[in-house]
């Protein structure tokens, strides 16, 4: 029987590395002790077996009893101010002092809660604190300074490191960068000269498990002084309250992982502290510090290592958006074209493929594929039409979020292997939970060759009781490895370029057909609604408006000769006012009723509409010496014959009146398409209109001229045609150049 057949007949243990509660240890190390306390009495319920050697007093002396028997009130008091604070760890570490031995012992306390109870962690305070405090502002500052001077990323880890090291005097500092799966990088490092370097290793996501990771994330400092240590257990073992094990989550003092302890011995390491480096919240990296033997950081020093943590964690961001700002600028600027070839194209896909810069320039892809309504067209290197159809029906069956991307399409979809030269790398965007409408994205094989810390594959373990676990490798030499079926990584800004497409996809295509159903539902009734109103309130404004236009009359009529000439030109401009004033009203009725009268639809011949209005213009039409052109006889169409002709009417009045030419003319047409809807126009050679007031001369009571000049008027005859216009359902435009002309147009395709 082989070696393989015996290992095949053991089970798995489950302490592998990636499967062990870190968080609920059920010890802590000993450079301190630990009380778990019931509040608000503050109970001492749990405690670390220690406490004989720092307080003087057996653990089980200590249970159930309060923890006023080891602190003065005014402590006492301290700390429940502390613990009532919404920001608990904001308050750490609290200065407290305990006779022990028959002397005083100075304690550093960190507070935190877990499983409903206040846990008190307490470390012997460095004798020197205040001079430690003032050596380290000032390394602290220093180190600031230079960090903010830093020009790169690059540079900035190796600042940090430089410093940290200075500050700990560790034999090895390094800077760890964790890559999208969670493996790393040492990107800076400052070393003892003895020791390897280890700079430019790349280590496996298993080295740092994922709950570790979140412990991590956390907390922002963790410290192992001396991996040979003895753990010390908590009594009783689990919480009285809830009878479950401590968690240790948020412990300064937690027990370290038994996979970390030998990890940690394979390396040669006996102590050693990690700092968090968190970007937007996520754990992007550790300050991993190492040294050969025991060492102990005072929690004044730990503090300052902790800030220039925090304040790295900002500065990096800084870094990382300035050097990618330009790469996100020029993304942005892609995406904005994309909009307009999206928004100018009939059909959208065509937009995203057919200029320049098109859809592979946004996420720097070499092949992209748009698969909408069945259709599906690409743009540079591709996988076979089949392939893609295959990758579409897998993407929908086993990816349900809106965006799925991998620099190792095959490593999660086998068939993914014999297209690599064109498809290691996919980035995938949905629209749809059960239409197959997506965008893909495609990038080739890299072959690439990694530098590893040792092989990053973990060896399995046989204990003596037969039973197996993963263990941490024992060599951390270079282990080079040529990596196969990837291509380039894909950018956060890419993605999120990518995300922004989805969106304004969604925005010019998609969603249109909804939104303009929703929007004419809610036109219409509020259309209603404004009509009823406008009818309401100009009914009611006109009888006090006759009143005062009667009541002027009379003034003049009867007190024509007690009033002096001036008061009475102002009596005859308040009559003119108010004339006016009931012109615009009658327009407002007008307007109103068009939207609450049904039309009367039929089939109209507009020759005899149009010269019925030629007919009820002709004294302006001889006036003005107007040259009336109609090139053709026009058609018969299925409409409201009265409201149509309106729309005629107030076209051709207009075109008549805003005409200083000294020879008028004009025409009035219509343009036909087999496959479109004719288009019926008004042209005049008249003043023209610029085009900055193409949209302003529909609206109601709008008028580019004064009250009194071109004949007058309230200005709502094109408010009146564009809403007659948009009854028939079509639509109504202007083109015109300033000086020389007008020509309306509009279509009537049918009714509401």
């Amino acid at each position: 029987m082989s070696d393989n057949d015996i290992t095949i007949s053991f089970e798995f243990d489950i302490t592998n590395c990636e499967y062990e509660p870190i968080h609920i240890p059920g010890s802590i190390q000993p450079h301190g002790l630990l009380l778990v306390l019931k509040e608000p009495e503050l109970t001492i319920i749990q405690t670390s077996e220690n406490t004989y050697s720092f307080l003087g007093v057996a653990p089980e002396a200590l249970l159930n009893q309060p923890l006023s028997n080891l602190l003065e009130a005014d402590q006492i008091n301290f700390l429940k101010d502390c613990s009532s604070s919404e920001q608990l760890q904001l308050s750490n570490p609290i200065e407290l002092t305990i006779k022990s031995h028959n002397k005083i012992v100075h304690f550093d306390g960190i507070i935190h809660r877990s499983d409903q109870s206040l846990i008190l962690e307490l470390e012997p305070a460095f004798s020197e604190k205040d001079n430690v405090f003032f050596r380290f502002y000032h390394l602290v500052k220093l180190a600031m300074s230079k960090l903010q001077s830093a020009a790169n990323i690059a540079e900035l880890g190796q600042i940090l490191v430089k410093e940290i090291k200075k500050i700990t005097n560790f034999d090895r500092v390094m800077l760890y960068q964790f890559d999208v799966d969670f493996s790393g990088v040492v990107i800076a490092e400052e070393k003892a000269e003895q020791l390897p370097a280890y700079l430019g290793l790349h280590y496996p996501a298993l080295d740092i498990p994922k709950q570790a990771r979140q412990l991590f994330s956390k907390n922002w400092l963790r410290i192992i002084p001396d991996a040979n240590y003895q753990p010390v257990a908590i009594l009783p073992e689990n919480n009285p309250l809830n009878e479950q094990p401590l968690d240790l989550s948020n412990s300064v003092l937690r027990s370290v992982s038994r996979c970390h302890i030998e990890y940690l011995h394979n390396m040669g390491v006996t102590a050693s502290m990690s700092i968090s480096i968190i970007k937007d919240k996520q754990l992007w990296g550790l300050i991993a510090c190492h040294h050969q033997s025991p060492k102990y950081i005072p929690y004044e020093i730990r503090n300052a290592c902790e800030f220039l943590g925090q304040m790295t964690s900002l500065e990096l961001g800084a870094r990382e958006d300035s050097e990618d700002s330009e790469y996100k600028i020029q993304l942005k600027s892609i995406h904005s074209k994309l909009v307009e070839y999206m928004s100018a194209e009939k059909n959208f896909i065509e937009g995203l493929i057919k200029h320049q810069p098109n859809l592979l320039n946004l996420v720097n892809a070499q092949g992209a594929a748009i698969c909408f309504d069945k259709e599906c067209l690409t743009v540079g290197n591709i996988p076979a039409k089949e392939d893609i159809q295959d990758l579409v029906e897998w993407i929908y069956q086993n990816h349900h979020q809106e965006i799925f991307y991998t620099d190792s399409l095959s490593s999660v979809y086998p068939q993914a292997e014999k297209i690599r030269d064109v498809a290691s790398g996919l980035m995938a965007l949905s629209f749809s939970k059960t239409q197959k409408n997506c965008v893909l994205w495609f990038r080739p094989e890299i072959v690439q060759t990694v530098n590893w810390g040792g092989n990053p594959n973990k060896p399995i373990k046989v204990d003596g009781n037969g039973s197996i676990h993963l263990s941490p490798r024992k060599s951390f030499e270079l282990w080079k490895e040529t990596v196969l079926l990837k291509s380039y990584p894909w950018k956060p800004s890419e993605v999120s370029a990518a995300l922004e497409l989805r969106s304004s996809i969604i925005g010019v295509v998609l969603r249109k057909a909804d939104e303009l159903a929703q929007l004419n539902i809610e036109l219409a009734r509020s259309n209603n609604e404004l009509d009823a109103f406008a009818y309401i309130a100009s009914h009611d404004l006109k009888e006090p408006l006759r009143g005062i236009h009667n009541y002027s009359n009379f003034l003049i009529e009867d007190y024509g000769e007690t009033i002096d000439e001036e008061g009475r030109n102002k009596l005859r401009t308040l009559i003119r006012l108010t004339q006016r004033m009931e012109d615009l009203i009658d327009s407002l009725l007008h307007f109103s009723r068009l939207g609450r009268v049904d039309l009367s639809i039929q089939d109209t011949d507009l020759n005899g509409v149009v010269h019925r209005n030629l007919d009820l213009l002709s004294a302006r039409v001889e006036e003005m010496k107007v040259e009336i052109r109609i090139p053709r006889p026009l058609p018969t169409v299925y409409c409201d014959r009265i409201q149509v002709g309106e729309v005629f009417n107030n076209l051709i009045a207009n075109a008549i009146k805003y005409n200083d030419k000294p020879e008028k003319w004009i025409e009035i047409g219509y343009i036909d398409h087999p496959t479109a809807p004719i288009i019926f126009y008004v042209r005049d050679n008249g003043l023209g209109i610029r085009e900055k007031h193409f949209d302003a001369i529909f609206r109601i009571f709008k008028r580019l001229h004064g009250p009194s000049k071109y004949g007058g008027g309230t200005g709502a005859g094109l408010t009146i045609a564009k809403k007659i216009v948009e009854r028939h359902g079509g639509k109504i435009w202007v083109e015109s150049t300033y000086g020389e002309g007008s020509s309306f147009y509009f279509t009537l395709q049918g009714v509401d």
